[in-house]
């Protein structure tokens, strides 16, 4: 394994300034935004596929600073019931599997997003319970008619285009939320489709990550190292849903938070062995969403956690204690 860092955190600075920065931590794999919800600041697809100059600065910025680009991150909802929003963030995808395939990067990272509950939505309509039934009628809608012919479509785009992995990450408020939609969605769309595994999402769920690792086993194409700390005074009294905004973190029942200040080392360390279990062996992926910290100290904190958690030799093939 090795450490990598989503690096949109430095969203206002230059690809070059944010490299010298993450670097300067010592690490030297990055994943980039490269459209939808985390930006275009440091890669631009559309840009960089149209103009060779852009993108062969865009290379030389990268290998000044030794760096190698694990995955592209291209996070919208391509199934947004707006047509005119869909076709934004499906251009995006889409354009960012093109600059994948040009870079020679195999991962792009998305979620799978959330359709309206009829052809005339406005907005998108998230189930989350099967009652009273025109919920499941609501839910089987999005998945037969929408979600599950988008993803074999784009799932065929990206393989036609030399990208083998499309990474969601299970987020509350898209179709794919968990271990079970993700497998579902996979099994219907195929291999293509994987787990851009990030436990911050699942934590505050009540789902218990290193049982979730087993359960996606080899579906797990990507990792992000970000953590969730559970306020258990708020959650005994409101649950666990909770659409009061990140910045109120005193009342709401879960906040964000850097590795390591959400849960402990034992904790992470049991992650990470899991992982390990599973055959996975490529990035931890540090996502920088704590709004107790600076980005510069949150950053640091995460990187100098996490370099003693990672296992980074290859998994012995013979034990000879055995």
């Amino acid at each position: 394994m090795r450490l990598s860092v989503l690096a949109n955190l430095y969203g206002s600075k230059s690809l070059d300034e944010a490299l010298k920065i993450i670097t300067g931590l010592g690490v030297h794999t990055v994943e980039l935004g490269a459209g939808g919800y985390p930006g275009k600041a440091h890669c631009d697809p559309e840009k960089l596929l149209a103009d060779p100059k852009a993108y062969a600065s865009f290379l030389d910025t990268l290998k000044k600073y030794d760096t190698d680009v694990c995955a592209l991150a291209c996070h919208g909802n391509p199934v947004h019931p707006d047509k005119a929003t869909a076709a934004s963030y499906d251009k995006d995808m889409r354009n960012a599997i093109l600059l994948a395939e040009k870079m020679g990067v195999d991962t792009v990272i998305g979620f799978s997003g959330c359709p309206g509950d009829s052809e005339h939505s406005l907005y998108p309509n998230w189930v989350t319970c099967p009652w009273p039934d025109d919920f499941l009628t609501v839910l089987d809608w999005q998945w037969e008619k929408k979600l599950i012919p988008y993803w074999k479509e784009m799932s065929a785009f990206a393989m036609a285009h030399n990208v083998p992995r499309i990474a969601f990450e299970m987020h509350p408020g898209f179709c794919v939320y968990n271990p079970e939609t993700l497998l579902r969605l996979r099994h219907e769309v195929g291999p293509v489709i994987g787990a851009n595994f990030d436990p911050s999402h699942l934590i505050w769920q009540g789902m218990n990550p290193p049982d979730a690792i087993r359960a996606l086993g080899d579906a797990i194409y990507h990792v992000h190292a970000k953590d969730t700390k559970i306020d258990e005074i708020n959650t005994r009294k409101f649950g666990v849903l909770d659409t009061k905004h990140y910045s109120d973190e005193i009342h709401r029942s879960w906040v964000f938070r850097t590795v390591g200040y959400g849960n402990g080392e034992t904790y992470w360390r049991d992650l990470v062995s899991n992982l390990r279990l599973v055959g996975y062996d490529r990035v931890l992926s540090i996502e920088h969403e704590d709004s107790l910290m600076s980005i510069d100290e949150g950053l640091s904190k995460a990187v100098s956690f996490l370099k003693d958690i990672c296992i980074y030799d290859p998994k012995p093939s013979t034990m000879g204690w055995a």
